[in-house]
Formats: structure tokens, C-alpha cells, sequence
């Protein structure tokens, strides 16, 4: 490593009385000295780098050369406080990378079946004013189930008929007399509507061929005053919370998600979702 660049000089010319033959007692001296300081230097982790003893004209020069080295190595202290900054540098710019990430993750759609008091009242006040858009997914497909199908092979399958009458039943109790329906064209979801309110509308494309457009064609429908009730597929319901800027996920036969349309600047709001098996924990009062 480079040295410091402190050196410390004891010159001594001790001329001979006779031009040859230097004086001793200055020479034995200076070593002495430095001798002394180079002692000193170690103890301080530095060394002591030349001591040169020059023959002159007419006498003698001895130069003692003391060069403070850094040491060979850094102090181990110095080097744990210089890892440990680095290391509390890192973890803070981990951590903000992924409070980042977090942040910028879609909301989740809340769970309106699982203590969501605020969630249900909403829901039910929105109801009973009329203001509610709720998109249904088909019951059971039997084109990919094992089941016996209820009919045609792309319609639903014959046990989920009866879920399908249970959905059905928990909308009745909220009250259907100023409610919209629409299915989507497929038979699955003609079935489900069928089974669920006792008719079926002659199918629109719109709740089937939905990339992009759901959220805009749903609002496009809803009447003042009166809920909207869309029976459609998983792709469409996606769609719905991606337009509502919400993470996606997959939800499952006869899900239902609920959006209310009454807020204070217009912009639709995901109330949440309630899956078929979760009915019986919600108590819904219109």
C-alpha cells in the first residue's frame, strides 16, 4: 500500500580532523535515535523503511529515513463499521424495492362472505337503491367435469342445477322487482339463468366476446334505479376487475362479484365477492 508520506530525517556531517576518519560519538548517536523512533513506529503497526549511513568528502552522512506505512491491512473495526454501513445500505434499498413492489400490486377484490360488515351494508343499501351491477359466473361446465351433464355437453352439468336454484333463492331475497338480467349467449350460462330466475334472455355477445370492454358495455346497460344482473364466464368477470384496476383471480362456479355505481365522483367501485359455497355465511338484508 502506499505510505503516508511522513518521514523524519537525523543527518549528521561529522567531519575527521584529518579528511578520512569520522567522529564516532555522532554517528552511535543518531543510530541510537533512530533505532529508538523505528521502536516507537512498530509499536504504532508502522515500520521503520531506510536508514542509510552515506560516505562524504571530508566526513560522514547518516540519514535515517522513517517512512509511517498504512497498515498492511485495514483495522478489523474499520472493516465491520464499513461492511455493516454497506450491508444497512443494501437491506434499506431492498426493502424500498419491494414496499415498491407492493405498491404497485392491483388491490385485491375483498371477500364480502367473511366478516365484511361495511362490505354487506354497502351491498345491501346499494340494492335497495338500484344501484348494484353484479356479474355471475355459470355453475359447474360439464364439458370439463366428470359429472353427468344436465343436457347438451357444453351446457352445465346436472348436480349443479341445483346450486344454481340456491343462487337463485339468495338474489329472490334481495328482491328482483327492479333487477335487469342478461346471460350470455352459451349454453351454460343460458342454463345457470334458467335455474337462477326462472328465464333467460336471448343471449347477448357482449358477455362473451368481452377483451377490453366489459366494464364499459355493463355501464352501458345499467338503468337508473335499477340492478344489473349479468350472467357470464370467468374471462368477462377478469376483465370487470382488471378495467377496475384489481388483481384477478380465478373465481370459481357461481361466484358472483358486486360493483356499486352510486359514488361520489362516478366511478364504479368493486364492493367485493361472495363464491356459491359461501352464501350460507352471508346475511344479506335488503
Amino acid at each position: 500500500m502506499n505510505p503516508l508520506g511522513v518521514e523524519l530525517f537525523f543527518t549528521s556531517i561529522s567531519p575527521s580532523p584529518h579528511g578520512r576518519h569520522p567522529r564516532v560519538w555522532p554517528v552511535a548517536a543518531l543510530v541510537h535515535a533512530a533505532k529508538l523512533v523505528c521502536h516507537q513506529a512498530r509499536l504504532a503497526r508502522h515500520e521503520l523503511l531506510d536508514t542509510r549511513i552515506i560516505s562524504l568528502k571530508g566526513g560522514w552522512n547518516v540519514t535515517t529515513r522513517l517512512v509511517l506505512a498504512q497498515a498492511k491491512g485495514p483495522f478489523p473495526g474499520r472493516t465491520l463499521a464499513r461492511y455493516k454501513r454497506r450491508l444497512a445500505w443494501l437491506l434499506g434499498l431492498g426493502l424500498t424495492l419491494l414496499l415498491g413492489l407492493y405498491l404497485l400490486q392491483p388491490a385485491a377484490v375483498p371477500d364480502l362472505a367473511h366478516g365484511n360488515a361495511s362490505g354487506l351494508e354497502a351491498l345491501a343499501s346499494g340494492w335497495a337503491k338500484g344501484d348494484m351491477i353484479v356479474l355471475v359466473r355459470h355453475v359447474e361446465r360439464c364439458d370439463r367435469s366428470n359429472a353427468a351433464c344436465l343436457g347438451p355437453a357444453d351446457g352445465i352439468t346436472d348436480r349443479a342445477r341445483a346450486v344454481a336454484v340456491a343462487l337463485g333463492a339468495r338474489f329472490e331475497q334481495l328482491g328482483l322487482a327492479r333487477t335487469d338480467i342478461y346471460n350470455s349467449p352459451l349454453t351454460r350460462t343460458a342454463q345457470t339463468a334458467s335455474y337462477m330466475f326462472s328465464k333467460v334472455s336471448s343471449g347477448d355477445n357482449w358477455l362473451f366476446n368481452c377483451k377490453g370492454s366489459m366494464l364499459r358495455d355493463a355501464l352501458a346497460h345499467k338503468v337508473a334505479g335499477h340492478n344489473l344482473v349479468l350472467v357470464t364466464h370467468s374471462e368477462c368477470m377478469a376483465q370487470l376487475e382488471r378495467d377496475l384496476k384489481l388483481a384477478t383471480p380465478t373465481l370459481g362456479y357461481g361466484a358472483a362479484l358486486f360493483v356499486s355505481t352510486d359514488t361520489l365522483d362516478g366511478t364504479p367501485k368493486m364492493l367485493g365477492s361472495i363464491e356459491a359455497s359461501d352464501w350460507r355465511s352471508v346475511n344479506l338484508k335488503p
